[in-house]
């Protein structure tokens, strides 16, 4: 099955009522009387991932759960499936690039996941975790590309819209696409005016450039501070979703998704990861209509300490030097 329904996000919805929780919607007078920020970064595992992994590990069967599960991620999806399967008892195998950051490798071992570090980017991690699955039998949880992770994560959707019912714009971050197809899927059967704008990073511009091309590409991998969003090429659910459900893609620079972490520290303090703060930094840097109502997602906030000390001053860098364009 490839189709996501309205459907599976309300048996989600309803089915993780007692495993994740409500994040709260932050208000911050000192970015803008006008934005709202969905605070993903202050979920179980420290981001939106536990929805989607929960919701798809639910659906093993009793054989495929006795076999294992294996997954591939930057760090987050990581976690998330972790957690959900020692919570059911399930062995998992967690396929990591071996550039992840440190904080996110030591959190999915400590959910109780195995971690394998894969040389190079996201997309080898995908590759070694697929073999693996057809040699050993395990059930590959995708991070984005799978209809039951999507309806998981389009269960903020559903909250947004509960806790902000006159919203007008939602700004949502972008790697793989599982995130912002479920949400454009909630918001657009519900709330068809609202307008849903994904975010991605300048330097990994994967579904940008997929979107605009008309066609799936793969782009050439760069360093990016956004590392849960380094996807080098979208899946094709998420692709088509995206094309069906979301109203534009806009890009940020390392610098100002460096500023959005410094602006979010300094006034909801909320503590995001690069790809959690890509939302907050389209609209502190203008990509978007700020006139509308809108919600920002924070989809995490699993940030290594050092990283964050080296980005503080790079980010009041670009804050000035907007300032006073």
């Amino acid at each position: 099955m490839d189709r996501v329904t309205i459907d599976m996000i309300y048996s989600a919805w309803e089915a993780m009522e007692d495993v994740v929780s409500l994040t709260p919607v932050v208000s911050s007078k000192y970015i803008s009387e006008n934005v709202l920020f969905k605070a993903e970064n202050l979920q179980k595992t420290g981001s939106f991932k536990i929805r989607g992994s929960y919701n798809r590990i639910r659906k093993l069967s009793d054989e495929d759960a006795a076999k294992g599960i294996i997954a591939c991620s930057s760090g987050n999806h990581a976690q998330g499936v972790a957690r959900a399967a020692t919570s059911r008892g399930i062995k998992s195998i967690i396929c990591m690039p071996e550039g992840a950051p440190k904080q996110k490798i030591k959190a999915t071992m400590g959910y109780g996941g195995e971690v394998r570090l894969i040389p190079g980017a996201y997309d080898d991690a995908a590759a070694e975790a697929m073999k693996l699955a057809q040699e050993k039998g395990y059930t590959l949880i995708h991070p984005f590309n799978d209809p039951y992770v999507i309806a998981g994560q389009g269960t903020i959707g559903f909250e947004i819209l509960w806790q902000v019912p006159d919203v007008e714009q939602i700004l949502v971050p972008v790697g793989g696409g599982g995130l912002i197809s479920g949400i454009g899927l909630a918001v657009k059967t519900m709330k068809p005016e609202c307008r849903v704008i994904g975010v991605q990073a300048r330097n990994i511009p994967s579904m940008y450039g997929s979107i605009a091309a008309q066609e799936i590409i793969k782009v050439r991998d760069r360093n990016t501070l956004a590392d849960g969003i380094h996807v080098l090429s979208p899946g094709m659910i998420t692709y088509d979703m995206v094309n069906q459900y979301v109203d534009d893609i806009v890009l940020v620079s390392e610098d100002e998704i460096a500023g959005a972490m410094v602006r979010l520290l300094e006034g909801p303090k909320i503590v995001a990861e690069g790809a959690g703060a890509t939302s907050a930094a389209a609209y502190i840097f203008g990509k978007v209509d700020t006139s509308l109502k809108t919600v920002c997602v924070i989809s995490g906030g699993n940030v290594d300490i050092p990283m964050l000390y080296r980005v503080i001053e790079k980010g009041r860098e670009a804050l000035a030097e907007y300032k006073h364009m």
